[in-house]
Order: structure tokens, then sequence, then C-alpha cells
């Protein structure tokens, strides 16, 4: 049986390309193509709550017309393999339950996975799993690290296998129609961008009846730490890793992804100029070492161009929900409110501040976006951006197109994830130096 030192260890050469990680066999040497009417069979990576409640409802919504099924689960606790055998069998009396990829990928029957483990495990999970010859849809973020966001790259970019990150606003129509009204030119020239996240949930990430009931010895620990640095069993870092670091940035890595990510699309460019930020404690003290409130700021733009951008505000506290979730851009001319869906020409230039300069006013036409409406096939009550991001994927994996959330797009969107991570680790002007492919607090490159 292969070690978890020496997968970890082969799946990173993989991914520079040498071999598969402790399968004995080149990447990809075993893969059975499926053809345009064989089954697809899907394996689990993960038996999360957010597979369980979100990603399953939303394959169930185009498995039976795109003739997909789950043949297979694979969890290090021995808890959760019991409950995805329970979960599952009734719709699929067949499902494989493995106690580790390697256990999972070794048995040959899964052409594609869904990838929805810890935070930091979502890059070298993804590198396992198209170094086994699996296409994949990976959770956000991508990656934590640059040194984890390289090695998926590399290894994705090595195999050729359809990955779908989970961006899921990049399948929403609201969000289609506003990259599409923003490149049309008849927004203008984007001059800021302003975004929240916020609630008030003391159990936001905590799970205190899971952390009592986890026992050490049913739990895989070394191999869930990956290539983090060892340290003794610690059931809260096993089932709240979002509140604690190098497991999870927190707020950057769960919800400032998914906003940051529509500034790269709308906008073409690729991370930013450079970010600072700052955060910290304020309102919960229950040991988490993740900031419960912050704030970043960034400068985006062309690098040959210092004198043209515009400037992005991010804001998110876990102890207060007024504002909720915002994403406000803003042009000379007018807003485009991604929560009502609409152009407006709020703040616009008019004629009385515009005829002191002897220029003309400047005021957008109101535009209404599209509500977003889900392309399912069946009821399930799943989310209809997250169901159609689950369907792009799947017609992906058959007819080999690019999806929507494509992996440049997490290693993009993971950039400015660390960037922000480290600005708040540090306190430092984050940067990012292209020619390395690291980031840099002042002089410094950061990582763990």
């Amino acid at each position: 049986m292969t070690t978890r030192r020496d997968f970890i260890r082969k799946t990173t050469l993989a991914a520079t390309g040498i071999t598969l990680g402790g399968l004995g066999m080149k990447a990809v040497s075993y893969k059975r193509i499926p053809g345009s009417n064989d089954r697809v069979r899907i394996g689990v990576i993960g038996f999360s709550d957010r597979f369980r409640y979100s990603l399953y409802p939303c394959f169930l919504d185009h498995a039976e017309s795109l003739n997909m099924e789950i043949a297979a689960v694979s969890d290090i606790w021995s808890q959760r393999r019991d409950e995805a055998k329970a979960f599952l069998t009734p719709r699929y009396p067949t499902v494989r339950i493995a106690r580790n990829n390697e256990e999972l990928y070794e048995g040959h029957d899964v052409d594609a996975v869904i990838i929805s483990t810890a935070d930091f495990q979502h890059a070298l999970h993804l590198a396992e799993a198209v170094n086994a010859g699996c296409d994949a849809y990976v959770e956000k973020p991508f990656a934590e690290t640059m040194e984890d966001n390289r090695i998926a790259l590399a290894a994705v970019q090595k195999s050729g296998r359809i990955v779908q990150v989970g961006s899921q606003r990049r399948s929403g129509l609201n969000y289609i129609a506003a990259n599409d009204y923003i490149r049309s030119g008849k927004f203008g020239r984007i001059t800021m961008v302003e975004m929240c996240w916020n609630v008030n949930q003391p159990g936001r990430w905590r799970r205190p009846k899971e952390v009592a009931m986890v026992r050490e010895g049913d739990v895989d620990w070394k191999r869930y730490l990956m290539n983090r640095p060892f340290e003794p069993w610690d059931p809260r870092k096993y089932i709240e890793y979002r509140l604690f670091w190098p497991y999870s940035s927190g707020i950057p890595g769960q919800w400032m992804c998914h906003q940051i990510d529509t500034v790269h699309w709308f906008t073409g460019l690729q991370y930013p100029r450079s970010v600072a930020a700052n955060g910290g404690i304020y309102a919960w003290q229950d040991g988490r070492t993740n900031a419960d409130t912050m704030t970043a700021v960034f400068d985006y733009g062309p690098k040959d161009d210092p004198k043209s951008g515009f400037q992005v505000v991010y804001s998110s506290r876990m102890h207060n929900s007024a504002g909720g979730v915002k994403e406000l851009y803003f042009s000379n001319g007018g807003c485009l409110n991604l929560d009502t869906n609409r152009v407006t020409p709020d703040g616009g230039l008019e004629e009385r501040h515009a005829g002191v300069m002897n220029m003309e006013p400047n005021l957008l036409q109101p535009y209404d976006l599209p509500a977003m409406k889900a392309e399912a096939g069946a009821n399930t009550g799943s989310d209809p951006m997250t169901s159609a991001h689950m369907r792009n994927w799947m017609e992906c994996i058959r007819s080999r197109e690019t999806p929507h959330a494509d992996v440049l797009d997490g290693y993009h969107h993971s950039i400015a994830v660390i960037m922000t991570t480290a600005a708040l680790h540090t306190g430092k002007k984050v940067t990012f130096d292209e020619t390395k492919q690291e980031v840099m607090a002042g002089d410094v490159v950061f990582g763990m």
C-alpha cells in the first residue's frame, strides 16, 4: 500500500512531469475515455456538507440527462465514510467507499471527481486527480499558497484534463450579462469597485458537536496535513479548519475569492498590482487565528501604465450583517449593482457639475441585467447558479471544451487571495513578482 508521504511526494513530481503518484504508472495510462453514449463515472473526494447539501443536488439536476453517476467516494474520517455509504446507496447501490484518495484511484473506476475537501487541500487534491487521469470539479479557493498554486496549474496543463473551479458566478446569467455589458464599452472605464460580505453568525465555521465527536483514531491525521507542517492532532483544526491558518485563510479564501474573481473576469486583468489590508479578531474570541473582520484595498491596472487603473475596496465582518453581500462597479457615468442587477446613472457626472469644466454630462442609461435561472432537469432544491456551473462542467466532460471557470481563473484568483493573506499577516504592502510567480510582502517572499 502506498504511504501518504510517498503519494504526496510523487504527486508533486508528477505535476512537474515525472510520474503518477503512488500508482506505478504514467499519468492517464489507465484512463478510459468515455464515448458520447458511455456512462461517466464520478468520484467524490471528501464527503463534506458542501458536497452533500449543494454540489450533489446540483449534480442530480443533470446526471440523468447527461448519463453520469456517482461511482466512488473517498474520505479519511470513518464516520463520513459510513455517512456516505448510507446517503448514496439508495440511489447508487454499487457505490464504492475508499479510505483515502490512493485507494479511490487504485480502483480505476472513475472518470472524473468532485473535490470538496479542506481549503488548503484543493490544489494538491486536484493535482492527484488529473495525474490519475480524471477530470475534476474543484471547490474554491483554488489554492492558499503559491507553491500549491503552481503545483496544481502545472499538473492540469500537463494533463489536458477538464477542470472547473467552483467560482459559480461565472455561470450566473446576471454576471455573464454584466461581463458583456462592461466589455461592450457602454459602461465606460471602471474607476472603482466596492465589495462587502457581512454576516452575524456566531456558529459560522464553528462545529462544536462534530469537534466533540471526532476521535484521532478515526481520522488519518497525517494524510489530512498533506504538505502542512506537522503538529499534533487537533480536532478543531480538522473540523473547524476555516478558522486557522495555514489550513485556510478564512475570509479571503472563503468569500473574497468569489467576488475578486469577477474583477478579473470583467476586466481581463489577472491579479492586483498591489494589496494593503488590515483586520483582526474583534468579536469572536474563541481561539481562532483567522480574522473575523478585515478590509483590503487593491490597486488594479496595467503594470506598464501606473496612471491607468482603478481601486477595489473589499470589506467583511462576521459580527454584524448590515449591508449583506454587495458588488458595486463604478464608472464616471454611474453604477453597476450586482445585488439589484441594475445599471443606473447613480453618481454619474451631472450637467450642473460638468458645465463648470466645460464638459458634457455623463449619465448611463438605466439597464436591467437578467435574473439567474436554473438550467435544471429536476427540482432538487439546488442553488440555480451552482447548478448551472455544475452542468457546464458536466457538458464539458463530454465536449472537451473549456469550462466557464478554468484552471487559469482559479490560479489567478488564488494570487489575489494569497496577496491579501500576506498583507493581513505582515502589515506590509504586497505585490506579485510575475517572473518568480511569488507573492512579495515588501522584499520577502510570503509563505507558510
